[in-house]
């Protein structure tokens, strides 16, 4: 099953949305109401190669504790994300 995740709070993932029109068989997952979960992660992962391409250095938390000055590691990188859906890009 094809399936995307977005947040139903984000301008940007209505737009896309609303711009890609999708089909009746793709799923969605909104991930603030639904988190992913470390399987969801895992494929995703591999899609993608690291942990750390899915990682959001952007996000207001990764500046509020400090990450930055951390030197993080693949399995950091997916807990931070599992933990909070802010650190998924």
């Amino acid at each position: 099953m094809k399936k995307v995740y977005h947040l139903s709070t984000c301008d940007t993932c209505k737009r896309i949305l609303k711009e890609v029109n999708l089909p009746d068989d793709v799923e969605q997952q909104d991930i603030k109401t639904e988190p992913i979960t470390s399987t969801q992660l895992e494929e995703m992962q591999s899609l993608s190669g690291s942990y750390e391409s899915l990682f959001s250095k952007r996000a207001q938390l990764y500046r509020k504790r400090d990450l930055k000055n951390k030197d993080l590691k693949e399995e950091d990188f997916k807990n931070l994300i599992l933990e909070h859906y802010t650190f998924l890009k």
